[in-house]
């Protein structure tokens, strides 16, 4: 029965990828859509729970005045048909009406809306640009991802089971004292405006103080992992009391917020209870005035001292929900800041996928200045022939990075247009694009996951043979094959850590090798993709690249010139535009760049910032 209300919602289920209300109530309510027909039952069932209980404390004065006015035979004999009614009541429908309500609150709504939130948020987040990602930690940006589940389910539920239920309750409590006498409405009256005034004024100040602290939370996470992900470079480089000193800022900053947002907590309790104080003397202390003068009966003075110390221990709870309510609504808003951002790149509606059959690349007047006005490409026009093999020079800034950058549409350019075969890919879908372009990077990473599943990651219905083979092209087999992690697992089923970190330079740089191998994509992209290899190793898959190159469309960046010599075609770029091109043999011949910057190699190597 459990799994029948857990299934009643799909928190996987496939919706368009849009971006989230950026304001707080359209966004809960986009997250509670798929609930929608569930809702208005669940607030029913809250009504029945509330109502349920209220009649309780009714039915506890009414027993206890007809205990008194009759004997113990009378009261048997003349009630004994009611109390087992009651009886059944309280042990039948009473549980089975909060077992329902709770199975709807809890099975389908809480089970179901974290990851729901969770799996949207990353799902767009997803969708960001590469820029969106470089201008954040990525610990701030999964600290907000995570924090949005559980404050978008725990505010939900306590819409329900908190807020609802005790705006029902106090409503039928005010209804049921009316019954006994209108003058006991009074005094609850006056304590629920106070109340609500006090709630109302106090929450305002806990989202403000909560938006701060949730923000010091983030980037206290985001400045650790910051440091636990390039902790290679901490120990090299960092003075010990300067990371220290860098992330003890940020916790002294959220141990103040911290403590702002306490106080509230404290000043809430010291005024709640002299609310409650207030409320219990004025109800009571009426009751018993009005039974004194016989307007009452001892019963329902009784009722009304057991809903007073009820409502007195509901209202601490309710404030505290509230409290909540509005700590996770700072949370949330902290969050949206990066979930709610729109996508810098996207697909045209209806975008066709790539087709490439040539495998041409055009880059037609194209500009890219990062909106500076300088810098990167400035009216770039170059045609790449179908299988041309070229090699891109130049000092650092020249503008190789940002033409590979704009061919995978990780940016679009200020101005021109890229075709592939005839087809601009601005027009595309960007996943058909990159899924077309096999690119090797100088600093390769890999996913912290098994050697398997990263050389599979960009041909996943590759066979084992297949991957094997790959592995073997790029000299990655043998020591691939060696391989254990604290697991125990071994060869390509043993896990490589966090961005590959487990596995040398070099060993990271042939598993990536590999796996654009095994991807066999009609466009290679090199960016320096032998720089952490030994000459041995180079040596080993130099082979292995040019029979790889064959019949494909290859880029290949470098400043270990030897590694582009034998390339057809090598443009060198200046100043965003492109200062020369030809072979390598012309273009020593003609004395120009190319041939200042061989003459100045050491070991190979381009001094990036050599001079003209």
């Amino acid at each position: 029965m459990l799994k029948t209300f857990e299934d009643l919602i799909d928190p996987f289920i496939d919706h368009p990828d849009t971006t989230p209300p950026r304001r707080l109530v359209p966004y809960m309510l986009s997250m509670l859509k798929p609930f929608g027909k569930w809702l208005p039952v669940m607030a029913v069932m809250s009504v029945c729970v509330a109502v349920v209980e209220v009649s309780l404390l009714f039915y506890t004065g009414r027993l206890i005045d007809l205990m008194s006015e009759s004997g113990v035979a009378a009261f048997w004999r003349d009630n004994g048909l009611e109390l087992v009614i009651a009886a059944i009541a309280i042990i039948g429908a009473r549980p089975f009406i909060i077992g329902l309500a709770h199975l709807f609150l809890e099975q389908t709504l809480v089970s179901n809306t974290q990851d729901l939130v969770r799996w949207r948020s990353h799902r767009h987040m997803l969708g960001q640009s590469m820029t969106f990602f470089q201008n954040d930690f990525a610990g701030r940006l999964s600290n907000r991802v995570m924090q949005q589940g559980p404050a978008v389910e725990d505010s939900s539920y306590m819409m329900f089971e908190a807020v609802w239920f005790a705006l029902v309750y106090v409503i039928s409590a005010a209804v049921m004292i009316a019954a006994f006498d209108l003058w006991l409405v009074l005094p609850l009256a006056l304590w629920l405006g106070a109340y609500i005034s006090y709630n109302i004024m106090l929450a305002r100040r806990v989202a403000i103080a909560s938006e701060k602290a949730s923000d010091a939370r983030s980037m206290v996470t985001g400045r650790v992992v910051d440091a636990y992900a390039n902790i290679e470079t901490v120990k090299l480089f960092a003075d010990e009391q300067q990371e220290e000193g860098y992330v003890l800022s940020a916790m002294r900053r959220h141990r103040l917020r911290l403590q702002r947002f306490l106080r509230l907590m404290t000043e809430m309790h010291f005024l709640l209870n002299f609310l409650n104080g207030a409320m219990i003397c004025g109800i009571l202390g009426l009751a018993m005035y009005l039974w004194s003068v016989g307007s009452v009966t001892i019963g329902e003075v009784a009722a009304a001292s057991a809903l007073v110390m009820r409502l007195n221990g509901m209202s601490g709870w309710i404030m505290w929900v509230t409290i909540r309510l509005f700590e996770h609504m700072g949370v949330i808003r902290e969050g949206l800041r990066s979930i709610a951002v729109p996508h810098a790149l996207v697909d045209e509606p209806k975008a066709p996928a790539l087709k490439v059959s040539e495998g041409e690349i055009r880059f037609d007047h194209v500009t890219q200045h990062y909106g500076k006005g300088a810098g990167g490409l400035d009216a770039l026009d170059l045609t790449i022939h179908p299988g041309e093999r070229v090699g891109l020079v130049g000092r650092s800034g020249a503008g190789k990075s940002s033409l590979v950058n704009l061919l995978l549409r990780f940016r679009d350019p200020e101005a021109g247009r890229i075709l592939i075969d005839g087809q601009d890919i601005a027009h595309v879908r960007q996943t058909s694009l990159r899924q077309q372009i096999g690119m090797v990077t100088q600093d390769s990473s890999l996913l912290h996951r098994s050697i398997r599943a990263n050389l599979l990651y960009g041909r996943p219905d590759a066979t084992e043979a297949q991957m094997i083979h790959a592995a073997k092209q790029a000299a990655a087999h043998d020591f691939i094959l060696g391989l254990q992690d604290k697991q125990g697992r071994r060869g390509y089923d043993a896990h490589v850590g966090e961005r590959g970190v487990k596995l040398s330079g070099g060993q990271r740089q042939r598993i990536a090798m590999a796996r654009v191998i095994l991807k066999d994509a009609p466009i290679l992209v090199l960016d320096e993709a032998t720089s952490a290899l030994d000459s041995e190793v180079e040596a080993q898959i130099q082979e292995t690249l040019y029979n790889v190159m064959s019949g494909k469309t290859v880029i290949a960046i470098a400043h270990r010139l030897s590694t582009i010599a034998h390339m057809d075609r090598i443009i060198v770029l200046d100043r965003g535009r492109i200062a020369e091109q030809g072979s390598h043999s012309d273009l020593l011949a003609k004395g120009g760049l190319y041939a200042g910057f061989w003459t100045r190699q050491s070991g190979g190597f381009l001094n990036p910032e050599a001079a003209e």
